[in-house]
């Protein structure tokens, strides 16, 4: 007998490469397509900010148009997840749910918990994975049940698992024929809320519209440059030009409005007909067999996302201090290249990859030593492509706790901007109380005379803040802190670390304050 069939969305919010929604519509006789809004899931769990608020709500009115255009709709209900299924698999007399499966633990008990309300009522579970190139288990049971913690060992697994699944074939208007709509006075009654209906900022600056239809258009966009696709060398994409120098796909991805498999059957569709591309690690492709180590790994360790009974993780004695912390989130280190970095992320939602490299060392083993959690946090709650595996592992990547070993690598918040954007047009757009000074001193305001401060109508210690460390001093002593914890924990950072650790470096000239950027290891997701 065919189905009735709830589809819920969670992540997946698109209509392309949809496998699970596929299944639903070929094995029933009425599917709901339904997106559950729990609002404290979604706050506290979830820790979405305001930006991913509105990045969700667009995606949402997106997939609902769509949807609408093959003869269906997206009923969004709010409440909490489990009484609104609840409720509505007795009103709807449902046999089957329909869901795409996830690895972030609070989805796998979520789907757990699905299930288990399946048994009690009867109905079907039916989750197929969508959100990944591979699945995860697949990987572990080649890996001997575990995950691989190098990346050298991960892509071997992968070398014997072979190329992913290939995309499902797009959805049409006859698949939906086949299957009653929900009745359409469900739509208005489940409308995709507006912002301030849940009493969202109404401003958003981030120039990110979500919605499977923006993300297909800009996949598009930078896909008919085949040139630059198939040279693509993430290092040398750069961190404070003022329009992204990557993709800027990550958000798409991370919510799911593009499919991950599309864009990879796509690139190498590309790299076939090119003489000369670029490999794995720095790709474009390199870049998505990251964000899939990090789903792996992630996958199968135990407290991924916090330091305490995190088995991979060095246990580092990271210095609390609420007021540091709060200078660092609100843009008031006085370091400007840090601060127009952390304006950047509050107001757009993004920042290019080696951004996020700057303001994460700061913060942990480069200046303040203050915990990659607490990093962690504020991204989760700020950055439009917060994903719950690639940030935890990029935050225990740049802190140097796991992944990472070339921890004697500082990032400088003088020169490191001023390498890439000598005139400083970047901080001049994110730190306008700066803008009138001379090229010289942008990076550092605070060696202008006082007479040169007058004149750029900005000065040191009133209207923009010293720096809130000496940084020599602070990198020094952290350096030294760090050196002791690895010689401390070596078998757990060993754990992580390859035979031939960062085969390959551009190298950067170097003082005190500088570093060589890892060629193979300075980018973990596609942005």
């Amino acid at each position: 007998m065919p189905h009735r069939t709830i589809h819920l969305f969670r992540k997946g919010l698109r209509l392309h490469d949809n496998p699970t929604l596929l299944a639903a519509l070929e094995s029933s006789e009425v599917v709901y397509p339904v997106y559950i809004l729990d609002r404290k899931f979604m706050t506290s769990v979830m820790r979405v900010g305001d930006l991913r608020w509105h990045f969700l709500l667009q995606s949402l009115e997106d997939l609902q148009k769509n949807l609408c255009q093959l003869g269906s709709c997206l009923l969004v209900i709010q409440g909490e997840y489990e009484s609104v299924l609840r409720d509505h698999i007795q009103k709807w007399n449902i046999t089957q749910v329909t869901l795409d499966a996830e690895m972030e633990p609070f989805y796998k008990e979520m789907e757990a918990s699905i299930r288990r309300l399946g048994e009690e009522l009867g109905f079907e579970v039916l989750s197929l994975v969508g959100h990944s190139l591979y699945d995860t288990k697949r990987i572990l049971d080649l890996n001997s049940g575990t995950p691989p913690l190098t990346y050298k060992r991960f892509l071997h697994i992968l070398s014997l698992l072979g190329d992913p699944e290939v995309p499902v074939r797009n959805l049409t208007a006859e698949d939906f024929q086949r299957c009653r709509p929900p009745d359409p006075g469900l739509a208005e009654c489940y409308r995709v809320p507006l912002p301030v209906d849940l009493t969202i900022s109404l401003e958003s600056l981030s120039p990110w519209r979500g919605g499977e239809t923006e993300g297909l258009q800009r996949l598009e966009q930078h896909l008919t440059d085949q040139g630059w696709v198939a040279s693509f060398t993430k290092p040398r994409t750069i961190p404070n030009s003022l329009l992204p120098s990557t993709t800027g796909l990550s958000p798409y991805f991370s919510m799911g409005c593009l499919s991950v498999r599309t864009f990879f059957y796509r690139l190498s569709n590309i790299c076939a007909q090119a003489k000369h591309h670029s490999l794995p690690p720095v790709s474009l492709q390199g870049q998505l067999l990251w964000r899939e180590f990090f789903y792996t790994v992630a996958s199968a360790t135990p407290n991924f996302t916090k330091m305490a009974g995190n088995p991979i993780c060095l246990q580092i004695n990271w210095r609390e201090d609420a007021e540091r912390l709060h200078k660092w989130r609100t843009a008031q280190t006085g370091f400007p290249w840090i601060d127009a970095i952390m304006t950047q992320l509050r107001q757009e939602g993004w920042i290019h990859h080696l951004a996020r490299h700057a303001v994460a060392c700061f913060l942990t083993r480069g200046d303040l030593w203050i915990s990659w959690e607490e990093g962690m946090k504020v991204f989760e709650e700020l950055l439009l492509d917060a994903d719950y595996s690639i940030n935890a592992g990029n935050w225990m990547w740049l802190s140097a706790s796991a992944f990472f070993h070339q921890y004697t690598r500082i990032f400088c918040p003088v020169r490191f901007g001023r390498r890439t954007d000598p005139e400083g047009q970047y901080v001049r757009k994110y730190l306008p109380i700066l803008k009138n000074f001379p090229s010289k001193y942008i990076y550092e305001p605070w060696t202008a005379s006082e007479e040169e401060q007058k004149q750029a109508g900005c000065i040191i210690g009133q209207d923009y803040p010293f720096p809130m460390v000496n940084h020599k001093e602070a990198s020094d002593h952290n350096l030294q802190l760090m050196k002791q914890v690895r010689e401390e924990q070596y078998r757990t950072a060993q754990l992580t670390r390859d035979d031939t650790d960062d085969p390959m470096e551009i190298k950067v000239k170097r003082d005190h304050s500088e570093e060589s950027i890892s060629k193979g290891k300075v980018a973990r997701m596609t942005e």
